[in-house]
């Protein structure tokens, strides 16, 4: 019996046919690709130590990817994610510090970034679904904004003295031997998976991104959902913020650096649609996943850091290529 036809049954059973099973392991073959190609060429990439510390990077840019893929879904996308990270970095230690930098000063820290992330997921949310302007208009101009904001209050430098605490339970500290971070994105991914799985707003984000107007002859109410959808992507992306401020001990006002053009990357790649109406959390992680093994691989060979960023612009462009293809048919 060939291959091919024990393969067919296999799929009917699943639901699905061998193309889209051959889809849907596309990601991960790339990732063991990925790893083997590092790692012939240095053999730490291979390491168990190395594979730990992907895994503890890959849950920050997860969490960003599943930010981005909140509003991805609906044919929009937040070009201000990355400075959002930066500005609630800066003021949740600066609300951290006024408090007298303690342990119970972080819930002050908490407080402040959640406040700020839903005031500028609100504002993007508001100008894009209750007025009308395109996407990219409006988060680019609240990028430059929160920008300036963060560099202004932080006068440009790094916000120090905060709770050892911080640091010390959520960047170095482990259940089952296992990262905290790595805890945080599983738990953001499980209610994601179940926001969009199993909720209304959940469903009504892909169809407003396949169909705007059909979810409006539905009667689904698009604005709320749309706000909704950019408050919620601020706020994952103030948790990541927490979350890397935790890591360096210090509130940065660069913190973002290119975290939005990874975030969206990682989603893309992982096969979430600018188009809008397809994709998922799941796809977002596998894509971060992918991202942060192409990365680790990159320094850990020491390829420039400006020809990295080039394969990812390379890396993104052909996703959507691919992606468009697959629409087509």
């Amino acid at each position: 019996m060939s291959m091919e036809a024990k393969t067919q049954p296999m799929a009917q059973l699943s639901g699905l046919s061998p193309k889209d099973v051959l889809r849907a392991a596309r990601l991960p073959i790339a990732i063991v690709v990925v790893l083997i190609l590092f790692g012939l060429v240095e053999p730490r990439v291979l390491s168990l130590g190395n594979f730990r510390n992907i895994a503890l990077q890959a849950s920050y840019l997860a969490i960003f990817a599943m930010a981005q893929t909140m509003v991805l879904l609906t044919r929009g996308f937040d070009l201000s994610l990355g400075y959002t990270v930066s500005l609630v970095s800066v003021a949740a230690s600066m609300a951290m510090v006024a408090m007298g930098g303690g342990d119970a000063s972080i819930l002050y820290g908490v407080g402040a970034a959640a406040l700020i992330a839903g005031a500028i997921g609100l504002a993007n949310g508001v100008l894009i679904a209750g007025i009308g302007i395109n996407p990219l208009v409006t988060t680019l101009g609240m990028a430059n904004m929160v920008l300036a904001f963060a560099s202004t209050i932080s006068g440009g430098f790094p916000v120090t003295g905060l709770p050892k605490s911080l640091t010390a339970e959520f960047a170095q500290g482990s259940l089952l031997s296992i990262p905290m971070p790595i805890w945080i994105a599983a738990l953001v991914f499980v209610l994601l998976f179940l926001v969009l799985k199993a909720t209304r707003f959940g469903r009504s984000l892909y169809i407003i991104g396949a169909n705007p107007r059909a979810a409006v002859a539905a009667g689904i109410r698009t604005v709320p959902v749309l706000v909704l959808a950019y408050v919620l992507c601020a706020l994952l992306a103030a948790l990541g913020a927490l979350l890397l401020t935790a890591r360096t001990g210090s509130g940065e006002p660069n913190l973002g650096g290119n975290l939005t053009l990874e975030a969206i990357a990682a989603a893309v790649v992982g096969g979430v649609r600018l188009s809008g109406g397809e994709g998922g959390v799941g796809a977002a992680v596998l894509g971060a996943l992918f991202v942060t093994v192409l990365s680790n691989g990159m320094n850990l060979v020491q390829i420039d850091g400006y020809l990295q960023q080039i394969c990812l612009g390379v890396i993104i462009i052909v996703s959507l290529i691919v992606n468009r293809d697959e629409a087509r048919r």
